[in-house]
């Protein structure tokens, strides 16, 4: 026998994640430092590997913050590209997008993951293994925030930048040594709706046990 569950809270969740999208273009009013403390709240009651909470997030509402983390940024996607063999003129649009998208985001927030207070192995599987658990569970807390911030009709962009340059995002950011960059997620008032986006069937993803 099935036992009910409640529709009408379901179904108010399913909206908010269903309508979330990721928005790249905001309007330039500020978002107050208590409701950035608000969403982070609810980024930390995200669940985590041996309840280690190993999420770190560094908030960036001060111009001149923005515009250092953008410029190593790109001094670095610049450098990168380049070595590629990428065109200069290429590279040099998307080194100065890059630059547009963070410096003029009302609110960055990176965020980092952290072993400091996950277990502790002599093998390199086990130990690898641990600081993946600290990567999802840092990326359980940024889906969180992602979720609260559109429930509070603000609008955010995950990005993974920071995972091809960690070390010039943590000297930009004067981070500890322990703080691994993982994403910076703009934040800000949205001055667009986003793009629709399309998803696989769950016949593509989903496999049940009569199927195996």
């Amino acid at each position: 026998m099935s036992i009910p569950i409640d529709r009408s809270g379901f179904e108010s969740m399913a909206r908010i994640i269903a309508s979330r999208r990721s928005i790249r273009r905001y309007r330039q009013e500020g978002v107050s430092r208590e409701l950035v403390d608000e969403l982070l709240h609810c980024a930390m009651n995200a669940p985590s590997a041996h309840n280690c909470q190993p999420w770190r997030f560094s908030v960036l509402d001060q111009a001149d913050e923005k515009v250092r983390l953008a410029r190593a940024m790109g001094a670095r996607l610049r450098s990168d590209r380049l070595r590629d063999g990428d065109s200069h003129d290429i590279v040099e649009a998307d080194v100065a997008r890059s630059f547009e998208r963070i410096s003029r985001s009302p609110v960055v927030i990176l965020a980092a993951a952290t072993t400091i207070d996950m277990q502790l192995y002599p093998d390199r599987h086990r130990q690898d293994a641990e600081y993946l658990m600290a990567v999802q569970s840092t990326a359980m807390a940024v889906q969180n925030l992602l979720l609260a911030a559109h429930a509070a009709g603000l609008a955010a962009c995950w990005m993974c930048a920071p995972l091809f340059c960690p070390d010039a995002v943590r000297e930009a950011l004067k981070l500890p040594a322990d703080w691994r960059p993982q994403a910076i997620i703009t934040l800000g008032f949205p001055a667009s709706s986003g793009k629709p986006y399309s998803r696989r069937s769950l016949a593509e993803v989903v496999r049940h046990p009569e199927q195996t």
